[in-house]
């Protein structure tokens, strides 16, 4: 799911309503634009949220055979200027301190890259989750009523869920962007990979885990595949807020492939890392080597 808030509806560069369909990109003001992966997405659910702290929110689902087959939640909340410390001290206390989730290591997370100084953070971790448990019945006491509005959504339109999703989570907070908070989930059903059925729904005991993976290659290629578009949206994602340079992630290990702009790195320099990361993929360098050449690189 995505969940997206910006300032105030002014500024927008268009104005949705739910049940739009929408095709191409999700405009949710001048500077902050989301390209959709192909299909029709429908905005199922627009909210907002002005009590010190402001944000908006807009759930986008793609729908196949009245099921989601795919979902995206973008968050930008405006905090500057607003009890800074105590909102810098909350948001650490979200991303880094909850014990149900967030940005730190966790065993049901596949990937967790992160960047970190003081407030600012920047955050991607990948995995895999029972998404009917997510929405109707979360660990988090916090989330109980978080999903209200797509779970009435999704009935009076009688769609269902994938058992088994899988997401990645972009967040990034500095206080030199103006102190905004942008935060993008993105959601997808193994099945439009044409993954295998899963026999294991429980986070713990499925496929996709990353103790239980190597048993279940086909699993593993899906999740291989998911890892490398999460990391190139990503990069998007980093372009489209405009995140300060020295604050951006390094991705090339999980998608060699991916789309390095010259505002992020010099052609040589990514032309270099791919030849690396192709020596550490044919074992021909270790994964400690590989880390310290692509580090000498980059400073």
């Amino acid at each position: 799911m995505i969940f997206l808030s910006t300032f105030d509806s002014a500024v927008f560069a268009k104005v949705y309503k739910v049940g739009d369909v929408i095709e191409d990109n999700f405009i949710v003001n001048k500077k902050f634009k989301i390209s959709l992966p192909k299909g029709k997405w429908i905005l199922a659910e627009k909210s907002a949220y002005n009590y010190y702290i402001s944000n908006k929110v807009f759930t986008l689902l793609r729908i196949e055979n009245s099921q989601v087959r795919e979902g995206i939640s973008i968050t930008e909340w405006k905090t500057a200027g607003i009890e800074e410390a105590i909102v810098n001290d909350a948001l650490l206390e979200i991303m880094f301190n909850n014990k149900y989730h967030g940005c730190y290591e966790k065993p049901e997370y596949t990937v967790l890259k992160l960047y970190k100084k003081g407030t600012t953070h920047n955050c991607l971790w990948v995995g895999h989750r029972d998404l009917i448990k997510h929405i109707y019945n979360p660990d988090d006491p916090d989330l109980k009523t978080a999903f209200t509005q797509i779970k009435n959504w999704l009935r009076e339109n009688q769609i269902s869920l994938p058992k088994v999703a899988l997401y990645s989570e972009h967040s990034y907070f500095s206080r030199l962007k103006m102190g905004k908070w942008f935060y993008v989930v993105y959601t997808a059903d193994p099945k439009i990979f044409n993954a295998p059925d899963n026999k294991f729904i429980d986070i713990n005991s499925s496929e996709y885990h990353k103790y239980n993976i190597d048993n279940y290659p086909q699993h593993k290629e899906i999740m291989k595949k998911w890892i490398s578009i999460s990391a190139q949206r990503h990069i998007d994602f980093e372009n489209s807020i405009g995140a300060i340079k020295r604050h951006r992630l390094n991705l090339v290990k999980f998608s060699p492939s991916i789309n390095m702009t010259d505002e992020s790195f010099s052609k040589d320099v990514v032309d270099q890392i791919k030849k690396l990361n192709e020596l550490y993929e044919t074992g021909v360098i270790n994964e400690e080597e590989f880390a310290k050449a692509k580090k000498k690189l980059l400073n």
